[in-house]
């Protein structure tokens, strides 16, 4: 491609560039959605987003108009995973903290602090049991029932077919049914 020429689309028109400022910010809710299922972290995922957006903004790929959506979707699942791994080490650390807290704590007769938090007992199994999906199913049936999307929305917006993410859908819930029903949250209908 020589310096002066503008890439061009599948369908050989030019293609003008992509305005990044309103491109994210018209694909940041479901993002964050996306970015939260996969870390289980709410703070964690502002730090993610950044990233999304530097990269995005800073691409020299040429990216089809058409076509953002999966490209920024996978964008974020490869930061995501970057982030997962930097903090690692830090999770270990906080963790085997954590443990010996706990048993000093029980060996004392403490009550346990966290239960006086947990005083919602069935939304804290809800949790439990998504927590245990892997984290494509969590983030599926997030987009799904937190954004209200039709299969269609989330074949467009993750870059798949629509029988795919049916699918993935039909899948996932049978998952959480069976991790609920682990839970004794829901009966199993024979």
């Amino acid at each position: 491609m020589n310096a002066g020429t503008k890439p061009l689309a599948p369908d050989g028109s030019p293609m003008s560039p992509i305005d990044w400022a309103s491109t994210l910010l018209g694909h940041e809710r479901w993002l964050r959605t996306v970015v939260a299922a996969r870390l289980g972290e709410r703070q964690a995922v502002d730090e993610v987003l950044q990233e999304v957006s530097l990269a995005a903004i800073g691409t020299k790929a040429v990216i089809d108009p058409e076509r953002v959506s999966g490209w920024l979707y996978r964008l974020a699942i490869r930061k995501t995973l970057l982030y997962r791994r930097g903090r690692g080490r830090h999770h270990k650390l906080v963790g085997r903290y954590a443990d010996r807290i706990r048993v000093r704590d029980r060996d004392q007769g403490r009550p346990d602090p966290l239960g006086w938090l947990l005083l919602d007992e069935r939304l804290a199994l809800v949790r439990q049991a998504m927590a245990r999906l892997p984290p494509r199913d969590a983030q599926i049936l997030l987009l799904k029932y937190t954004e209200n999307w039709s299969c269609r929305d989330l074949a467009e917006h993750l870059g798949q077919t629509e029988p795919a993410i049916e699918s993935r859908l039909h899948r996932a819930r049978q998952r959480l049914r069976d991790e609920l029903a682990r839970s004794n949250l829901i009966e199993v209908r024979p």
